[in-house]
């Protein structure tokens, strides 16, 4: 038995009701989702006084939301909803979440100062997501200004405000440092390192290249900070802070002899339209490598 065509034109015929959506476009939305469901976990753990499990949520989720991009990147799933995503994320993650967590612990102790504390650090993290989301579409930045962030990163900002709780757990927490009060001007003092000027080093163009020789000794190296990590979680967290912290003047530096740099080559501009591009190249080429 024959089958009749269908007499309806092409163009007449019903579309597929749904559409079916490339795995390579699902798969980074799920890491930002882990992100996002590790972040409210440790919402949970604070509420429960667990704060070890806390602070190890955050934690995961810092790391989740460092491998989204790069996962999107790789299997060439980047869209404009996983960006919406993982803003939306990061600012519970490392707005909300921090936020919250330093209150219940301390802040809650200071009263209206403690709330006012968590609330502007909270708002610090929307604000520095949403000045990261307008500044990616920027034509006239630098090539080198992807080496740096405006301010500090949301995820650095969580891990870094939490540093009292950290030397709290370690029992290095000085006596005039734990006062409530210290601790909401010390939130304060981070969330406006968030919504800064401030030039911080950005680890995004790290990890594209590396030398053959290294690629073993990375591994020993990647599996020691981990096996670290796990064992003394408050030593190294508390570690990687102060570290954190100390760069920052140092990057206020390397930013600062980019700019005269840049600056100098546009002074010895010498009038000559392509004699002074292809100078200006080279230059760029040689003091900010290529």
């Amino acid at each position: 038995m024959t089958v009749a065509p269908d007499p309806r034109p092409a163009k007449n015929r019903k579309a597929p009701r749904f559409r079916r959506v490339p795995l390579r476009l699902i798969v980074p939305n799920m890491v930002t989702l882990l992100a996002l469901c590790s972040g409210l976990t440790a919402v949970r753990m604070a509420y429960e006084g667990r704060w070890e499990f806390a602070v190890g949520a955050v934690l995961v989720a810092a790391v989740l939301d460092g491998l989204d991009g790069r996962v999107a990147r790789m299997m060439k799933g980047t869209s404009r909803f996983g960006a919406e995503l993982d803003s939306l994320s990061d600012f519970v993650n490392f707005g909300v979440t921090p936020a919250l967590m330093l209150y219940l612990w301390i802040l809650k102790g200071a009263g209206n100062l403690g709330w006012i504390a968590a609330l502007i650090f909270a708002i610090s993290a929307a604000l520095r997501l949403a000045r990261f989301n307008v500044a990616l579409d920027d034509p006239d930045k630098p090539v080198w200004a992807s080496r740096f962030f405006t301010g500090v990163p949301a995820p650095a900002g969580a891990l870094t405000v939490l540093l009292p709780l950290y030397l709290d757990f370690l029992g290095l927490f000085p006596h005039w440092f734990a006062d409530d009060a210290f601790v909401a001007a010390y939130t304060i003092g981070i969330a406006f390192l968030l919504i800064s000027r401030l030039p911080t080093y950005s680890g995004k163009t790290l990890g594209t290249r590396v030398r053959r020789d290294y690629v073993l000794p990375l591994f020993v190296f990647a599996v020691l900070i981990v096996a670290l990590t796990v064992s003394y979680p408050f030593h190294m967290l508390a570690g990687g802070a102060v570290l954190y912290l100390a760069t920052v003047p140092f990057s206020w530096s390397a930013h600062r002899r980019l700019v005269l740099a840049d600056a100098n080559i546009a002074l010895a501009d010498d009038g000559d339209e392509c004699d002074t591009d292809l100078d200006n190249i080279a230059d760029r080429d040689k003091d900010h490598g290529g």
